[in-house]
């Protein structure tokens, strides 16, 4: 008996198989792009056609990796990025989809700030989230800009509820993804349709919520058809990569903290259900554990940056590492352990620390390169520590808010496979990091989830407890922390220093929240 999770990030979609053991078996993983609307500008939508047709390849490929029956998987959990949305007309057909950065409703979230000055602190204090990716003003942009789409509308949901129902026809919503839309009430885990009513907005169109582990319905039978997947697998309630992510690496009780590198990168501490942050900084939202909530930073691109400098940069490198049989990652890596604390001085101008209330970054750059010492190994370590500032300086956000001083961060997906990168993170924030035997811990959480949901075990607790297994720990050199302090504060002033450029009108911001 198996189970399947499925994992619909940022820039790729994944199908792993698990024994019920957590033992991954098989995996399938395809990238997937998002691509600007015509004539709208800062738009990213979600093609559901295609990328649905990925996520049936990727099933198909996984189980073929797996080397199962595909009747042996007795159930299928979900988990996607969060804030992206699909909207759904009466029939069942996707009208309108949106990844997670589209940022096309900025004047929305203008004229809200404008008209109700208020208003977003008070939908915060009840949801945890500002207007920035909220559904609210993309909502509102599809009623002005798509009246027609709009008038249609009769469900909306989030990505990953789109992959459950994709999969078994059934509208359902889980509080942890949900709760990223922004229409949702962190004390009571469940939409707050008055605040899409208080802007004119449908207040009829929010599906039930289940908590995660839930049984949804079965297997859709042309799923089966295509899939060679039973019709009586069940279907079952997963959850936001983030908060399925800390199941999977056993950050389930309060007080308890992770970074998870992924395409983005965040930084979390569980904390009790309803707290919210007085200066708007930190997002708040539902963990996949009833009773919790998870206080977050978010690192922008941090991933992607990463596979931008090797696709853009390191073709030679690309070369090596296939006549080596070694991961081209794992091969720089192995080129940057040379390269001393502070990369030679090189200063990486990508992702900032997270101010949610306002929220933009400055134009992407390198500063500081030399003709003497710039190499790709150096650039490649300067964004690594980039990567580990942020980090440090989101999670002290979070320490600050929780009252929490953990020694020991858990260290999860793309960038804990490698030695380099959770070295790095341990010397600048000063703290034990440990890396999960089953580092893609987002997909194991969804395996957790299915698990659950056929009664392996009463909850994601229990599952937890039962199925995460540490593979190895970093501890942190003290000299090389105390230099990271001063590299950190340094980027810290230039980083501000680029963002007034943006405020000069000199620079194009790298991403900006709408209404920013």
């Amino acid at each position: 008996m198996y189970v399947m999770s499925i994992d619909a990030g940022t820039g790729s979609i994944r199908a792993v198989v698990f024994d019920l053991g957590g033992r991954q078996l098989g995996i399938a993983q395809q990238e997937w792009h998002h691509f600007s609307e015509p004539g709208v500008a800062h738009s990213m939508s979600f093609d559901c056609k295609a990328n649905w047709q990925i996520a049936l390849a990727c099933i198909v490929h996984a189980i073929a990796d797996a080397r199962i029956d595909a009747k042996q998987i007795k159930a299928i959990s979900a988990t996607s990025m969060r804030e992206g949305i699909v909207v759904y007309d009466r029939e069942g057909e996707e009208l309108f989809a949106l990844a997670n950065v589209d940022a096309r409703a900025g004047a929305e979230v203008a004229w809200i700030k404008q008209e109700y000055p208020e208003l977003e602190r008070h939908f915060y204090e009840r949801s945890g989230q500002t207007l920035a990716l909220g559904a609210l003003p993309r909502l509102l942009w599809l009623k002005r800009h798509r009246p027609k789409l709009y008038e249609k509308a009769a469900w909306v949901h989030m990505i990953s509820d789109w992959v459950l129902y994709k999969l078994s026809g059934v509208f359902t919503s889980e509080p942890s993804n949900a709760g990223t839309s922004g229409i949702f009430s962190l004390k009571e885990r469940r939409w707050d349709a008055a605040m899409a009513s208080r802007l004119g907005l449908k207040d009829d169109i929010f599906p039930e919520v289940v908590e995660s582990g839930s049984v949804i319905g079965t297997l859709r039978p042309d799923v089966a058809d295509v899939t060679g997947l039973d019709p009586q697998t069940k279907i079952v309630a997963g959850g936001g990569d983030v908060q399925l992510g800390s199941a999977g690496l056993g950050v389930v009780r309060q007080g308890e903290c992770a970074v998870l590198g992924g395409s983005f990168w965040q930084q979390i501490v569980n904390i009790e259900g309803a707290t919210v942050d007085p200066t708007m900084n930190l997002r708040i939202n539902p963990h996949v554990i009833k009773g919790l909530s998870q206080a977050e930073g978010i690192t922008f691109f941090s991933g992607i940056v990463m596979r931008w400098f090797r696709d853009t940069f390191c073709q030679e490198e690309r070369r090596e590492a296939e006549r080596l049989g070694v991961d081209v990652y794992s091969y720089l890596e192995s080129l940057a352990a040379a390269v001393p604390v502070g990369s030679y001085g090189i200063v990486p101008i990508f992702s900032d620390t997270m101010k949610y209330g306002r929220w933009y970054h400055a134009a992407p750059s390198f500063l500081n390169l030399s003709l003497e010492t710039t190499s790709k190994a150096a650039m490649f370590r300067a964004l690594q520590e980039n990567g580990a500032m942020v980090s440090m300086f989101n999670l002290e956000a979070v320490f600050a808010l929780t009252q929490t001083q953990p020694q020991t961060i858990t260290f999860a997906g793309g960038g804990a496979k490698g030695a380099l990168w959770a070295q790095i993170l341990s010397d600048v924030t000063g703290r034990e990091v440990r890396i999960p035997r089953v580092i893609e811990a987002t997909a194991l959480g969804g395996a957790m989830a299915a698990a659950v949901g056929l009664g392996v075990f009463a909850d994601l607790v229990e599952a937890s407890q039962a199925l995460v297994a540490w593979e190895r720990t970093y501890s942190p050199d003290g000299q090389n922390h105390r230099l990271y302090q001063e590299v950190a504060q340094r980027w810290r002033r230039l980083y501000d220093a680029q963002l007034a450029l943006v405020d000069q009108g000199l620079v194009d911001s790298m991403w900006r929240a709408p209404g920013v």
